[in-house]
């Protein structure tokens, strides 16, 4: 194997391989003594601390220029004072715990590599562009340039920053800008390059090269945000600032006292941090589990130390507060019998039973042979209407019926024969147009007034039955999310979307919000969360989202938490915690979870740095010699891990 490969490969692991070596030389060393070769076996510990010595030399030296002291301090002075006392044994103890509470921390702190891989793969990579002979030819999309015309087929995605030519098209631009609905674009219009054509294909003229689109500028934050984060120091190096004046006070003081330089090594070995080092790695891999099984996934144990201490929490709308697909909110039929649709479980009403085979678009109609006919016909259609309302008829228990002749006009509707009956869904203007009549007008004004709602019409027979009001449902537990946040302590809970003021307003006072962001884009998104992270009283700040353009806030915040649901997305990869389920009440629990391991890392690392003062005590007075000092600071080191591992229960 190349040495190059083999050093890539090992890197990752260097830390864990540096424990597992010094944990084996010592063991090898205790053998040697055993078997009755102490020499082989001094040598064997004499190797070890040395190797184990000049790395942490350099590192302390490091930081010490940096200005940081932190606990390496006072495990090398012990170390090295253990070779030049001849305490071999001691030392190779200390040394173990060092590099397995390194280990420890490496594995529960090291956070995954931020990759944008998900975001550049969503990313455009070809284009369909108009050459001089007037034909479509597909070119890579950093070949186009201000002023070309490319077309956009049905289920593509924009390839570049552009103005509409068509004179109309349908718009999913749910990953970019956070919107469930699909929306009405017409001639003239600006279009965002990573928004998706969920109509009919559409000509546009670009305004922008790739390099400098909105779908590159949204990578680039992305990175800038990352770049942006300050390092956060580990939580035994905030105690050390304490802890270690006081071991070199006590060893210095009995050194002078006595004049043995015996009882300053038993000082320094005994008050080794090892409660220090083990304590919060181990509180927080014992936390770090504990939210993996709450399908919690955590990258490191700085996400984990940060949760526990988190005051704001703000939430994308769509996808994350919301189911982020749409459902069937209300059916109305046109003979002004309405009624509401409910939950669209099994639970819902009418939900456990299929709709009845009466007459369809006659007073025998019912709302749900309503639905079941147009379900039945949008099962044939890719519109993202069709499959919210596809999917909340199954829900509701209706068997859909086999759709035969269909035609449909993308982004506008569908018509087949559904059991005997010519069944029209889409627009009331487009199944006008296709021969379907009536008089609804009144009613659907009145239901069209209400934000976020989008209207789909039912034709049969050759008139309009009715409309299936459909709408971004609140998730079930989101209700309950801000009273939990309360109650775990953080004191600000706020949506921040992309969406429509009045649907953003109508769905925080559903949910209960504390306040309202509105109409943000990306780049807004990423003030608020800079606002927020600038104010003391704020911070640390939580995002949580789903979307694309959520991914440069939650990159910059000093949480981000992801919904993932059933798949991974470039949100995961930005993001410092994932949500595997489908539960965004999730959120209470990880701040929970992390409140109460930061707790339990406390008390022992405070229980561990009292009992080895009083160790210190013991052996400045003379009665505790180095390597009965190091093995009870191994006793006192169990009784920390046991501790710390409480975090695993719930």
């Amino acid at each position: 194997m190349d040495p190059r490969e083999l050093r890539r490969r090992i890197a990752p692991n260097r830390t864990l391989l540096a424990a597992i070596a010094v944990l084996l030389g010592t063991l090898a060393g205790g053998a040697c003594h055993l078997l009755g070769a102490p020499r082989a076996g001094d040598a064997i510990w004499t190797v070890t601390l040395l190797a184990t010595i000049v790395p942490l030399a350099w590192t302390v030296v490091r930081a010490l220029a940096r200005g940081d002291l932190g606990v390496d301090v006072i495990a090398l002075l012990a170390m090295a004072g253990a070779l030049a006392g001849g305490e071999l044994l001691a030392g190779s103890v200390v040394a173990v715990m060092l590099t397995g509470g390194n280990a420890l921390e490496a594995y529960a702190d090291g956070r995954a590599r931020r990759e944008l891989t998900a975001l550049l793969r969503r990313a455009p990579r070809i284009a369909h562009r108009r050459d001089a002979a007037g034909r479509w030819a597909e070119v890579a999309v950093d070949a186009v340039v201000p002023g070309d015309v490319v077309l956009v087929r049905t289920g593509e995605l924009v390839p570049v920053d552009g103005t509409l030519l068509s004179e109309r098209a349908a718009i999913d631009a749910s990953a970019v800008t956070g919107e469930s609905l699909p929306v009405a674009q017409r001639r003239g219009d600006a279009l965002r390059s990573g928004t998706a054509n969920a109509g009919e294909p559409f000509e546009l003229k670009a305004t922008r090269d790739a390099a400098r689109s909105s779908y590159a500028a949204l990578v680039r934050l992305v990175e800038q945000a990352q770049a942006e984060k300050p390092p956060f120091t580990r939580m035994a190096d905030r105690y050390a600032g304490i802890f270690l004046p006081v071991t070199l006070a006590l060893a210095g003081a009995a050194w002078a006292i006595s004049g043995e330089a015996i009882r300053a090594l038993a000082v320094l070995v005994v008050a080794t941090p090892c409660p220090l080092i083990l304590a919060a790695p181990i509180a927080l891999v014992a936390g770090l589990s504990r939210a993996s099984s709450a399908g919690i996934v955590m990258k490191g144990g700085t996400a984990l130390e940060r949760l526990g201490a988190t005051r704001t929490v703000l939430l994308d709308k769509t996808g994350t507060l919301t189911r982020g697909r749409p459902a069937v909110e209300r059916i109305v039929l046109f003979d002004g019998r309405a009624g509401d649709g409910g939950e669209s479980g099994a639970d819902g009403p009418g939900g456990r039973t299929a709709a009845g085979g009466g007459e369809a678009g006659g007073d025998g109609a019912g709302e749900l042979r309503l639905l079941q006919l147009a379900a039945s016909v949008d099962q044939l259609s890719a519109h993202v209407l069709a499959e919210g309302l596809v999917g909340d008829a199954r829900r509701r228990g209706l068997t859909l019926e086999e759709a035969t002749a269909p035609r449909e006009a993308p982004g506008d509707g569908i018509v087949a024969d559904v059991g005997g009956h010519r069944v029209g869904v889409g627009g009331e203007a487009w199944l006008e147009r296709q021969g379907f009549t009536g008089d609804g007008a009144a009613t659907v004004a009145e239901l069209g007034a209400a934000p976020g709602r989008a209207l789909v019409h039912v034709g049969v027979d050759g008139r309009l039955a009715g409309v299936l009001v459909m709408a971004d449902r609140l998730r079930p537990d989101a209700a309950r999310l801000v009273a939990a946040l309360h109650d775990a302590g953080v004191g600000r809970v706020a949506m921040v979307t992309g969406d429509r003021a009045e649907v953003a307003e109508a769905v925080a006072e559903e949910a209960g919000l504390d306040r309202v962001f509105a109409e943000q884009s990306p780049e807004r998104k990423l003030a608020i969360v800079r606002a927020a992270r600038e104010r003391p009283e704020l911070r640390p700040v939580v995002m949580v989202g789903d979307g694309v353009n959520d991914a440069p806030a939650l990159a910059l915040a000093d949480v981000g938490i992801a919904l993932a649901g059933e798949s991974r997305t470039v949100t995961s990869d930005a993001a410092d915690a994932v949500i595997t389920v489908d539960r965004v009440d999730r959120v209470a629990a990880a701040v929970r979870i992390g409140r109460r391991t930061m707790a339990i890392a406390r008390q022992s690392v405070v229980a561990g740095m009292a009992m080895s003062v009083a160790a210190m005590v013991v052996a400045a007075l003379g009665h505790l010699p180095p390597v009965a000092g190091a093995l009870l600071q191994e006793a006192i080191d169990v009784a920390v891990i046991l501790n710390a591992l409480r975090a695993l229960r719930p």
